[in-house]
């Protein structure tokens, strides 16, 4: 029987097998590229980031984008992050330390099912956790994210994309395709947690379905593609 690779379970099966070595492998196999594009989607944020407000991180992983929103927005009063992997969220709560601990406060579930409060939060972010859901969970993330938002408040998304049209793409596709899965067997004991980015993005495309969806959720938002389209990042706001 083919694998669901969007089914809910599949997903933390593979972020859970992956969560220890996250953060440092996911920076090699980048080149370092995904910590810029972490801080371009904090700067898309249109927020002055008054005390008291509180973000969402929606599929939040280890929690790496947590640095750069404290750093841009020192008086943020509260970060509740979302992700479905037991195993990213206790890496990210391992991790916490100093001032941070008690400004972030973590809910492991499905962002699709999730009963976070109608207009409670003030902006919100994802980064690198779209392209694990399909069309159809597209929708419901987009109404999910709608119904969390308070009137007026911004949100910022970033993800891996297929930048097809890229003159660089058949290179750009052999690296994940098959380059980095051969590294991680070889590297990392056999291991093809990271392979599933190749599948995941070719799967992605350009990540159209996104903007459709948040369009039809009736939030305000413009994308725009990151180094040839290999990223696409999303910045809006919830009108009102």
């Amino acid at each position: 029987m083919a694998r669901d690779i969007y089914d809910p379970a599949f997903v933390a099966d593979v972020f859970d097998h992956c969560s220890a070595r996250y953060r440092r492998w996911s920076s090699v196999a980048s080149f370092g590229l995904i910590h810029a594009w972490r801080r371009a989607c904090v700067a898309a944020l249109d927020l002055s980031a008054p005390q008291g407000t509180h973000g969402v991180d929606l599929m939040a992983g280890t929690g790496e984008v947590w640095p750069h929103l404290l750093h841009r927005f020192p008086d943020i009063a509260r970060i509740t992050a979302i992700d479905i992997s037991p195993g990213m969220h206790a890496e990210a709560v391992e991790r916490l330390h100093g001032p941070r601990a008690d400004r972030i406060s973590h809910l492991c579930a499905n962002m699709l099912e999730t009963d976070l409060p109608d207009a409670s939060a003030d902006f919100a972010v994802s980064t690198f956790g779209l392209k694990t859901f399909n069309a159809a969970q597209h929708e419901i993330f987009a109404r999910q994210l709608a119904r969390i938002l308070k009137p007026g408040a911004p949100f910022a998304l970033i993800e891996a994309a297929d930048p097809k049209g890229w003159v660089l793409r058949p290179a750009y596709r052999l690296y994940l395709d098959h380059v980095l899965p051969g590294i991680e067997r070889t590297f990392l004991k056999g291991a093809q947690d990271f392979a599933m980015l190749g599948t995941y993005t070719r799967a992605f495309g350009t990540g159209e379905t996104v903007t459709t969806a948040l369009r039809d959720a009736g939030l305000a938002v413009k994308a725009r593609p990151l180094v040839g389209g290999s990223a696409r990042l999303w910045s809006g706001h919830k009108p009102g």
